[in-house]
């Protein structure tokens, strides 16, 4: 560990616990549900103009996207991509340094499982609670604060290079966001994704495909239930199946990073639908689920991995073989991504964080996709993943983050950054 310098010490008190606050309060406020993200890019662009960064405003419409190899795909019907950053250049030439974070929440749920309304910030035992607060505006707001203190301390003509703040729509439904704003040529030389990491660094994330199976069954009274065959029952024998599957997938890994997880590749189903009468066997069941991309995966590669082991389980069954379950996958595609751990990108984050926080972050990896894989695999801007919250309560009632760590990722990334723009 490395004494701050006198002037990473005033970016570090340049970071106003109390401003940090108040602006996730205002983001956390605005129900920006993935697909209604224009009211809340408003706002982060007033808070853009504010920091005294140059803003840029970015629309993108899906049906133009969806033209692009590289579309990752969408779950819900969208109109518009709208992509808000602010830029701080300096003056010589360097590197472009990218902080980037998403806009867009999922719901709520029932409002019955909260113990303050999901869109009324509220802070409790020094953590906000409101949905996205975690995934991801407290990251979003550290962010944005780290570029802020930029330029409120350094003198941009002796900085090199370019510091680019980017918020964007669309990640929790596939990306389209991110693939929008790196096709508008927000690229660098390195990215950080203020994601939820509990302020350790993420070098692998693996990936995920939404699947629907169609199980096929024969329909026969209740009462003479053996004369037919129970899709339920043979969505049964594929659930286990495919956990079977998961087993094996995720045993085969060999990445410390990604086996220290335990279950780096989860399979679940997650929505059911079937029968159409109480007292009948019911002869078709939909379920809808996820399956996990390994690292170092494309989602095609992950999908013929899918079809191959429900191919076999149907081809094993006496009733399926005739009769073979159908396979779709739809929606978002997140493929895997890494960079090396101990490449400058991660190394150099690690020891700005250890000087500021007098913590050494770990390098680790994560079982979920995230827009990494987009500015890795399409951007080539190596990018990790280095936030505040712990993603185990994102997605969840009572959602929350704990504000000392959207202030002390805040001020990482701000010494991070002068320390990358030295040239």
């Amino acid at each position: 560990m490395a004494e701050p310098s006198p002037l990473e010490r005033r970016l570090v008190e340049a970071i106003d616990p109390a401003r940090l606050e108040a602006e996730l309060r205002a983001v956390v406020a605005i129900p920006s549900i993935t697909g209604d993200e224009g009211p809340i890019q408003d706002l982060v662009a007033r808070l853009v103009e504010e920091a005294g960064l140059e803003l840029e405003r970015v629309e993108t419409h899906p049906d133009e996207l969806a033209r692009d190899p590289g579309f990752p795909g969408i779950e819900i019907p969208r109109t518009r991509l709208p992509v808000v950053a602010g830029r701080l250049r300096g003056g010589r030439p360097g590197p472009r340094l990218l902080v980037v974070g998403h806009v867009d929440v999922v719901p709520p749920g029932d409002p019955a499982t909260w113990t303050t309304p999901a869109f009324e910030p509220a802070v409790r035992d020094g953590a906000l609670y409101g949905r996205g607060a975690c995934d991801m505006k407290g990251g979003l707001i550290s962010a944005l604060a780290a570029v802020r203190a930029l330029v409120a301390v350094a003198d941009p003509a002796r900085l090199a290079g370019e510091a680019v703040f980017v918020a964007v729509p669309a990640e929790e439904d596939g990306g389209a966001g991110m693939l929008a704003a790196i096709r508008a040529g927000y690229i660098g030389e390195m990215a950080v994704i203020t994601e939820p990491t509990r302020l350790d660094v993420v070098v692998t994330q693996a990936g995920a495909i939404t699947f629907r199976l169609t199980v096929p069954g024969k329909a026969a009274h209740a009462s003479m239930r053996r004369e037919g065959v129970s899709a339920l029952g043979k969505l049964e024998y594929l659930h286990a199946v495919l956990r079977e599957d998961e087993a094996v997938r995720s045993a085969s890994e060999t990445d410390p990073v990604m086996r220290a997880i335990g279950l780096p590749y989860p399979t679940i189903i997650g929505r059911v639908s079937g029968g159409d009468w109480a007292s009948s066997v019911p002869d078709r069941m939909v379920a809808e689920g996820r399956y996990g991309v390994r690292a170092g995966q494309t989602s095609e590669e992950a999908e013929v991995e899918l079809r191959a082991a429900i191919s076999r389980a149907c081809a094993g069954d006496e009733f399926l073989r005739d009769h073979p379950a159908r396979v779709e996958v739809f929606g978002g595609r997140f493929d895997s991504a890494r960079v090396d751990p101990d490449g400058p990108l991660p190394s150099s984050l690690v020891a700005a964080a250890a000087d500021v926080d007098g913590r050494l972050p770990r390098r680790i990896g994560v079982p979920y996709g995230a827009d990494m894989r987009l500015l890795v695999n399409e951007g080539a801007t190596p990018t990790v993943i280095f936030g505040p919250g712990d993603v185990r309560v994102a997605h969840a009632a009572d959602e929350h983050v704990p504000l000392e760590e959207v202030v002390r990722c805040a001020r990482v990334l701000a010494v991070w950054l002068h320390r990358q723009m030295q040239g």
